[in-house]
């Protein structure tokens, strides 16, 4: 290529590279950089009703009865209904770390309230696998029970007296201390730090009600789920979360950068969720837990999946009743 033709193949490719010839570089970009709230985020304003209002025993259940023998349920009892449908169906979790959430090498749903879960199973069918998890948020638990989609829910839910209403609960089989987790060196200590503050809760739990009773109560944001939590804190939408604590040490071991600090500012109770008038299966379920808790599966359970956290506890005592 001759002097001539290489000058005009280098002029035709500035003139491509500055706007055809225009001698000015293009406009740099006037779009913001995108930083969303979770979906669904948005500023709970109704005061929750106080746990312990009612005068209920919340932890009351009936005393668990004889477990009959794995696939031999009685005739026409709820456990030989879901005998005969070939699997539970069970409300789970799968964004909680520790209770239920998806392994990331095997994509299956693992953790303690799974593991409960596939006890139960195993006591109808004589199978864990004969189970079906279906993924619920904390806000459809009950709805779910209500519209019969599920045949009971396991995911950190706690026995309340408000919510005795609507659903019956088996034994407790785990306690948990609210409390709050907070950026390293953000200043946040304790609830009474919280004055002023964004505090995430996730909705459709009772967390909320205990950051109501704050003097100065914080602003509480509310979202689908406990992770939504951790990615608006990460993302500066919130200033703390506020949950049951081996929830909170589960989002403190995702990110190095947060702790849980503070003495607690509520409590919960775990327990099987069931449909309301569903004695015989309440018996059923609680006589699998006691099984658990004799027999050391629940304190098996408790310390692989919870022990490398400090989460491990003894099986509680349940308070039988009729």
């Amino acid at each position: 290529m001759n002097t001539r033709l290489l000058l005009t193949a280098l002029v035709a490719a500035t003139a491509l590279m500055t706007g055809c010839g225009s001698g000015e570089l293009p406009a740099p970009s006037t779009l913001e950089a995108m930083n969303p709230k979770p979906a669904g985020a948005a500023e709970i304003t109704a005061v929750p009703p106080a746990e312990g209002a009612d005068t209920c025993d919340d932890e009351a259940t009936l005393r668990p009865g004889p477990l009959p023998r794995p696939g031999a349920m009685p005739p026409g009892s709820a456990m030989a209904k879901i005998v005969a449908n070939g699997r539970l169906r069970v409300g789970v979790d799968q964004n909680t770390y520790l209770f239920g959430f998806r392994d990331p090498s095997t994509g299956e749903l693992v953790g303690f309230d799974i593991d409960i879960a596939r006890e139960i199973a195993k006591d109808l069918f004589g199978d864990p696998n004969k189970i079906e998890l279906r993924s619920v948020t904390a806000a459809e638990r009950i709805s779910a029970l209500r519209d019969k989609k599920v045949d009971m829910i396991v995911r950190t839910f706690s026995a309340t007296c408000e919510r005795r209403k609507e659903v019956d609960f088996s034994a407790v089989y785990y306690r948990a201390a609210q409390r709050v987790l907070a950026p390293r060196g953000s200043g946040i200590e304790s609830g009474a730090d919280l004055a002023g503050k964004r505090v995430c809760v996730a909705r459709g739990t009772t967390a909320a009600a205990p950051l109501f009773a704050i003097p100065q109560r914080p602003t509480v944001i509310g979202v689908t789920n406990w992770t939504d939590c951790l990615v608006a804190l990460q993302q500066g939408h919130v200033d703390a979360i506020s949950g049951d604590d081996p929830i909170l040490f589960g989002l403190a071991a995702q990110d190095n950068n947060l702790a849980v600090v503070g003495n607690p500012i509520g409590d919960g109770a775990y327990a099987v969720g069931l449909p309301k008038g569903s004695d015989e299966l309440v018996r059923f379920v609680n006589g699998v837990l006691e099984r658990m808790r004799t027999d050391g599966t629940w304190q098996r359970i408790s310390a692989e999946r919870l022990g490398a956290l400090g989460q491990a506890q003894s099986p509680p005592e349940p308070r039988y009743v009729g």
